[in-house]
């Protein structure tokens, strides 16, 4: 009786993941890329940085080279204890579209990233603001192009892709890369079908007049996370966000290298989902909780060859629909090399996840460094 009940569960469970993976993230997956004709529009470019100054040191040239006729570079230096300030000062120096901002601590906004961005915001002298990190670089000379030809009359949000740079014989980094695609595929797929919900401040445009139309980002100020995915969550909509998936666009940023620095900054990222939108909230919790269910159903139901046939019939198509969409997916962003280790990628990043839960219950994670 109750491997029977286990087994309609299991049904249905594999009907929702195949319905995520076919219908959702298909939307992106399945996606013909289309050429934007580049728009030139004056663009400022928007990096907050806090104890940054080696990684400045050598992506901040990245930036300050692309091939893009109009645009301005806005640093902020958020209240550093290293030489970051005195490093955006020497690029300064040699390049008149730099514009500094140094932001100072204070009572009312301690430590607070959204603080220091709104200084910078308000300095930048550009409507279309592209955002990046201070350890990010674009692929190519060509990011701010591929970026900035996103935005229409009615296209005000471009979300980008940030991918990590690859570590050889690194599980970790292929986990760290796996979680990224995913994400991307998540974010991508749900802009696509009308629901954009989270964009990521590695790679992420977006018109000043929009930053100000919301307040900025007091409905969340006090929430110290979400700089990129609260706010977006916040303003954007079916009518006016667009994605951009060329090659050209992606940034790379440099991977965590051990489990407690990645853990410590998911903590960070996952708890700043409890304050999306409800209905962000409801059609992401039901895939991860059917994404969980599969696999323990699975376990289950194959354990003790409960009509296994049946089973595997089912647990075959579900794999195939990954398996479809991630094949896709992994090529428009350039992570092919990840489709042979999903199936363990995917185990160890469930069990990585319901560590990070268990831990967030339990105490509250940093924030901002």
């Amino acid at each position: 009786m109750l491997l029977d009940v286990l087994l309609y569960l299991f049904v249905a469970v594999v009907s929702i993941q195949v319905f995520f993976y076919i219908f959702f993230f298909g939307k992106f997956a399945f996606l013909k890329a289309k050429k934007e004709t580049p728009k030139n529009i004056p663009v400022s470019i928007i990096i907050c940085a806090k104890n940054e100054a080696a990684n400045l040191k050598k992506f901040l040239p990245s930036i300050i080279n692309q091939d893009y006729p109009n645009f301005q570079i806005v640093l902020i230096n958020d209240a550093s204890y290293d030489d970051t300030f005195e490093v955006m000062e020497s690029f300064a120096n040699l390049h008149n579209n730099i514009k500094l901002v140094n932001v100072v601590n204070n009572e009312a906004f301690w430590a607070n990233k959204k603080y220091a961005l709104t200084l910078g915001i308000k300095a930048a002298k550009h409507n279309h603001l592209l955002f990046t990190d201070a350890d990010c670089k674009p692929v190519s000379k060509h990011w701010i192009t591929e970026m900035s030809s996103c935005f229409l009359d009615e296209k005000s949000i471009v979300l980008g892709y940030g991918g990590y740079s690859k570590i050889k014989k690194s599980f970790l980094n292929k986990l760290i890369r796996f979680e990224t695609l995913l994400t991307a595929i998540q974010y991508f797929s749900f802009a696509k079908i009308g629901l954009p919900y989270m964009g990521v401040g590695r790679n992420l445009a977006y018109k000043k007049e929009e930053f100000f139309n919301a307040n900025g980002f007091m409905n969340h100020m006090y929430i110290r996370s979400g700089d990129d995915d609260l706010f977006i969550n916040q303003i954007a909509t079916k009518q006016n966000t667009e994605i951009c998936f060329s090659e050209e666009s992606f940034t790379e940023s440099t991977p965590k290298t051990t489990y407690k620095d990645w853990k410590t900054q998911k903590r960070r990222h996952i708890t700043t989902a409890t304050h999306y939108k409800a209905k962000h909230k409801y059609l992401l919790a039901l895939f991860y909780i059917s994404h969980i269910l599969f696999w323990n159903l699975a376990i289950a139901l194959f354990i003790p060859l409960f009509k296994w046939e049946f089973v595997l019939a089912l647990f075959l198509i579900r794999q195939v629909a990954q398996f479809i969409v991630y094949n896709k997916a992994s090529e428009k962003l350039k992570e092919k090399d990840l489709l042979i280790y999903i199936p363990v990628l995917e185990l160890f990043l469930i069990a990585f996840q319901l560590s990070i839960f268990i831990n967030n219950l339990i105490s509250k994670p940093k924030h901002w460094k």
